[in-house]
């Protein structure tokens, strides 16, 4: 069944599970159990034949990839683990940092791989893993092997293979359609701007939509991005990665929804006919949208998605958008921060993120800071300034929103490296929300 893994904590290193030679082995090596470390315990022969892992003071499943980042090609098995580490976050750990980007550049070496127990739903732990892999793919692929045509193959692939139907709404027929926004950041670049729309399920079960920001590349538009800050910007289709993700999780488990997946793809793209601050936007809703800054585009898009969503009255929207740099200042990398003004639907969530052991954090619709939209020449402006950026975004697709079971989560979709994998694109808020769907609606 594999190599014996024993999983053990500085608090407690040694517990009586642990075999005593394996613990004196240890012990002459001075292990403390640290997040990423272990102990390969050899035969006379020099053959492992068990492991001793640490897991650090935190209780982070990331934890988990710090080790098997590491760990030597070959097959373990859980002998021992603490009770208050869920066998979900062993498994989401030890994916997450067995995970290698294979498009262009072959893994050196085979990933470790976990064996895990009949009764651990087994199945359902590789439909997650499977999903993250999926999207951290999407967000890794570069732009030009990832934009709007690529990414609406994608959807046409997850489309077919649930037997779901997809509508695509392209180029100037977006705007004979009235959705003017999603044409208006799109409409410079090469590949036509368009919505992808996939609709599954039995009509007779709740509605739930999702709603992912597909900006396939993002130059910031006439307000150019520096080099810098424009060099990461493939995952700016992150939230479609995440929404996508989401889909193919309700999709694989059957969960009885009627769902809706809405994603506006765009390459927000620098040419004669770009859109340019000062210009007043037309949108779905009716309101007349004054151009501050055009690197303020993600939400323009979703604006047209979202207020399509709400015409269908669903009992839930989520969005999910790579948007905005003050979200990372105040919240860092790996917690993925969302916004709603629902309270049950908040608890039920931050519930779900400490069972699954994937953080979220609630950022307030600050109402007041709606003023910092102000416009003297339309109804609202697309950005606010420097203050409160996190929640002027979010204010901003509260305009377009009509339904009070709404959540809008401003993830980075990335991440430096910090568990020993190389940096990349990575799930946020995943886990947590496909749990808070299941206790939701599985029943």
């Amino acid at each position: 069944a594999g190599l014996a893994i024993y999983f053990v904590t500085p608090s407690d290193m040694f517990p009586d599970a642990v075999p005593d030679g394996l613990r004196r082995f240890a012990e002459a090596q001075n292990f403390q159990a640290k997040a990423g470390t272990f102990i390969l315990m050899p035969d006379q022969e020099g053959t492992p034949t068990m492991v001793l892992a640490g897991l650090g003071s935190t209780r982070n499943p990331l934890n988990i990839a710090a080790l098997s980042a590491k760990l030597p090609t070959g097959t373990y098995s859980i002998a021992y683990k603490p009770e208050d580490w869920p066998l979900g976050w062993i498994a989401a750990g030890w994916e997450d940092g067995c995970y290698h980007f294979g498009k262009y550049k072959d893994r050196p070496e085979k990933a470790p791989i976990l064996c895990l127990p009949d009764s651990s739903g087994r199945a359902g732990l590789i439909q997650e893993a499977e999903a993250a892999h999926w999207l951290r793919d999407l967000i890794n692929t570069p732009a030009e092997d990832m934009g709007p045509s690529q990414i609406e193959a994608e959807m046409q692939a997850l489309a077919e293979a649930h037997k779901a139907d997809l509508t695509i709404i392209k180029g100037d027929a977006l705007l004979a359609e009235n959705y003017p926004m999603i044409h208006a950041v799109g409409r410079a670049a090469k590949e036509a701007p368009r919505l992808i729309k996939l609709c599954w399920g039995n009509t007779q079960h709740p509605e739930l939509a999702l709603v992912g920001k597909g900006v396939a590349f993002d130059t910031g538009g006439l307000n150019l991005k520096t080099g810098n800050f424009m060099r990461l910007m493939k995952k700016d289709m992150g939230g479609a990665a995440h929404a996508m993700a989401l889909a193919r999780l309700i999709m694989g488990a059957n969960l009885p929804v009627s769902l809706k997946l809405y994603i506006p793809a765009v390459e927000n793209a620098i040419s004669g006919g770009a859109f340019r601050p000062g210009d007043v936007l037309s949108s779905r809703k009716g309101l007349k949208i004054e151009i501050d800054n055009t690197d303020a585009e993600g939400r323009l898009i979703l604006g047209d998605a979202l207020c399509h969503a709400c015409e269908s009255k669903p009992d839930l929207i989520l969005d999910f958008a790579t948007l905005t740099g003050a979200a990372r200042v105040a919240l860092g990398p790996d917690l993925a921060p969302f916004f709603t003004d629902e309270e049950t639907l908040s608890d039920s969530l931050l519930s779900a993120a400490r069972a699954s052991g994937d953080p979220v954090w609630r950022l307030p619709l600050w109402d007041p800071y709606l003023s910092y939209l102000d416009s003297s020449v339309g109804d609202i402006s697309n950005a606010g300034g420097r203050m409160g950026g996190a929640i002027t975004a979010a204010l901003f697709l509260k305009q377009f929103v009509d339904i009070s079971s709404w959540i809008h989560f401003d993830v980075w979709g990335w991440r430096e490296a910090k568990y020993g994998q190389p940096q990349g694109g990575a799930p946020c808020g995943l886990r947590a929300v496909w749990h808070m769907l299941q206790a939701r609606y599985a029943s």
